[in-house]
């Protein structure tokens, strides 16, 4: 039962050495009990992106400039597209929502159709979430959150999971609760590939098919778990269902088991939004324009965090294969909204 951290993420005013000897400091501290390091992330509200990328020398660090504004978004477009490691949310909670907005999205498919991946608009969102592109910055410290999938192999219940997660993030509070910089566990189940890291796996080894799970409380007992058991939480502490990211979850999206108003229905329940779900080139704007609109009314409605993080290739349209030559991104044939 591999107990892997999907982030380690830093978040400061001021990028200097210290940083980055903090970040190592604390993975070989986790590395030394067993865990396994996926990656280390830093984040600097309204960093100079390029001034950012030539501070932070390893190029294994991932980076943010955390929640942007319209305005300083528009400035800092071109650096974004410039700098492939750095990803951002736009903050649009209080903001009336226009033609404008869907646009930017198809800005970035038009210009560099990657960075799809390192964009969301976001809607009530949480400080400290050590996960891009969501990662806001609240003030200095570290938050850690872990690709908790994989702690269910083996289990045939839901509580036998609970228990592992339990475990873990007590192991991870006791090493750090004395660290004067340290903000806490975002205790979001964020799945990744296929077998015992995703989510959809483990649920169709509960209740047979994915479909069979909707109209039952599972991810409910899931959202309760990780909400209220979290010894020190930080950040979003919600049940992220990233369409291409988890495999399982793409091959139910080809067969129209995840259809965008189903993961919306889920995010009510458990969720945290839409994220990494593929768009097609000739999708119709005014779509996306609906889709924000009401992502936005649920999150003020439910006074909750949203996101939508929408992926293209650049390429491919309705009815036709992606090929994202992205690693963590399952190519899959698009369907219409």
């Amino acid at each position: 039962m591999p107990k892997i951290v999907r982030s380690i993420c830093y978040f400061s005013k001021n990028l200097d050495q210290k940083v980055l000897d903090r970040i190592i400091e604390l993975s070989e501290k986790l590395k030394n009990h067993d865990f396994l390091i996926q990656t280390t992330r830093v984040c600097s509200p309204e960093a100079d992106i390029k001034e950012m990328d030539a501070k932070i020398l390893d190029s294994d660090v991932l980076l943010s400039i955390g929640s942007v504004s319209e305005e300083s978004y528009k400035v800092k477009y071109q650096d974004f597209l410039d700098v492939e490691r750095c990803s951002l949310n736009l903050d649009l909670t209080g903001k009336e929502i226009t033609d404008e907005h869907a646009s930017y999205l198809f800005d970035l498919i038009n210009d560099q159709p990657s960075k799809t991946f390192n964009f969301a608009y976001t809607f009530n969102n949480a400080l400290s979430s050590p996960f891009f592109p969501s990662a806001t910055y609240g003030k200095d410290g570290f938050a850690i959150g872990l690709q908790s999938t994989n702690l269910a192999a083996g289990c045939s219940s839901l509580e036998e999971w609970f228990d592992n997660m339990n475990s873990a993030w007590k192991e991870i509070n006791q090493l750090f609760e004395d660290d004067f910089d340290y903000l806490g566990i975002d205790s979001s189940v964020a799945p990744l590939f296929e077998g015992e890291s995703s989510l959809v796996d483990f649920v169709n080894h509960l209740h047979g098919t994915f479909n069979a799970s909707i109209l039952t409380d599972t991810y409910l007992k899931i959202t309760k778990f990780i909400k209220y058991s979290n010894p020190k939480q930080i950040g979003l502490c919600g049940l992220m269902l990233p369409c291409l990211e988890d495999f399982e979850l793409a091959k139910e999206y080809e067969e129209g088991n995840f259809s965008l108003e189903r993961n919306l229905f889920l995010s009510l329940n458990s969720g945290l939004g839409v994220d990494t779900y593929p768009i097609g080139l000739d999708e119709d704007r005014d779509r996306v324009k609906d889709v924000l609109k009401l992502v936005q009314g649920l999150a003020n409605k439910y006074k909750k965090p949203l996101a939508v993080r929408f992926v293209s290739d650049g390429k491919a349209r309705i009815g036709e294969k992606t090929d994202f030559k992205n690693q963590y991104l399952k190519d899959v044939v698009i369907r219409v909204l």
